[in-house]
């Protein structure tokens, strides 16, 4: 629910004319010391073994797609679309990191995944039925730049997934934040040099509760859940983003709920659940004294 926040804030920053290029360099300036802090603290209770320099340039690519590029474009595409399409898009990232498996790893797909990924892009056509007859052209802009946003969230995923068995969750997701940061603020001083101090005072009490409330703790709350509970009730439990993104849309922004957007969010949440079920048997329940897992179905970005 906290990460389903992000998109409220962004769009009430938006209200007061600041751009994505700015709002996004303040989010991650003002994370990075949150994020080294959490850092720091796991770096004392515990040995860490060095990373190669090789390692690290992964982790700079995986930081530019997964914390950078991909919440980048998803800013971009919330000028355009509702706070409720948004995160119904985003909660497709498992099904496209299904796709990904399958035409480039080469990874079977069961009949039941099929169908899952089916009902949901069925579900997400239907939730954007609504936006496009209000907002016409524009909406299919915003699908579409979430919908890479997506993809590329689903590329970094499937990288991580790789590097967090060796070098573990805590400083995968440091080290990708941090490139973020310095790539998000490269960006904000070439689009203006000066952005970033010049934004009102409700600006950056957003990005700083953006930064906190909807990125840093969300993403420790997964870790602890995961060493608690294991990826796949971690991962069933995301279920209820997209509910609590489409009711702080009606509460906060005043954006309708409809039965058709119902209907929609229904399909899809269905079809996520299906993959979570499906995939569940499958993976044991980690250790919680070994565990330094990452993995959900609610996207960070």
């Amino acid at each position: 629910m906290l990460f389903s926040g992000k998109a409220i804030l962004v769009k009430l920053a938006f209200g007061y004319d600041a751009n994505a290029e700015t709002l996004l360099a303040l989010r991650m300036l003002m994370a990075l010391p949150l994020f080294w802090g959490i850092f720091w603290w796991e770096s004392r209770r515990k040995k860490m073994s060095p990373i190669t320099w090789l390692d690290r340039g992964k982790l700079f690519f995986l930081g530019f797609l997964g914390y950078f590029l991909s919440s980048y474009i998803d800013f971009l595409g919330l000028q355009y679309i509702s706070v409720g399409l948004e995160r119904i898009v985003l909660y497709l990232t498992p099904t496209i990191v299904l796709l990904i498996s399958y035409f480039v790893l080469k990874k079977p797909i069961s009949k039941l995944q099929w169908y899952s990924l089916i009902v949901g892009y069925i579900g997400v056509f239907v939730v954007f039925i609504q936006d496009a007859s209000s907002s016409g052209l524009s909406a299919w802009l915003g699908m579409f730049l979430v919908f890479g946003s997506a993809c590329s969230y689903a590329a970094y995923m499937i990288g991580a997934g790789e590097m967090v068995k060796r070098i573990g969750s805590v400083r995968l997701v440091v080290y990708a934040s941090s490139a973020s940061a310095i790539l998000s603020i490269l960006q904000s001083t070439i689009h203006n040099p000066t952005a970033i101090f010049e934004q009102l005072p409700q600006i950056y009490w957003y990005s700083l509760l953006n930064a906190s409330l909807c990125t840093v703790i969300p993403m420790l709350l997964i870790m602890i859940a995961i060493n608690r509970i294991g990826s796949p009730l971690v991962a069933q439990a995301g279920i209820l983003g997209p509910v609590s993104t489409i009711f702080m849309g009606y509460l906060i922004l005043a954006e309708p709920i409809t039965w058709t957007q119902i209907s929609g969010m229904t399909l899809v949440i269905a079809a996520m659940w299906l993959l979570v079920r499906n995939d569940a048997p499958t993976k044991k329940s980690p250790d919680p004294k070994k565990s330094d897992d990452l993995d959900s179905t609610e996207p960070l970005n």
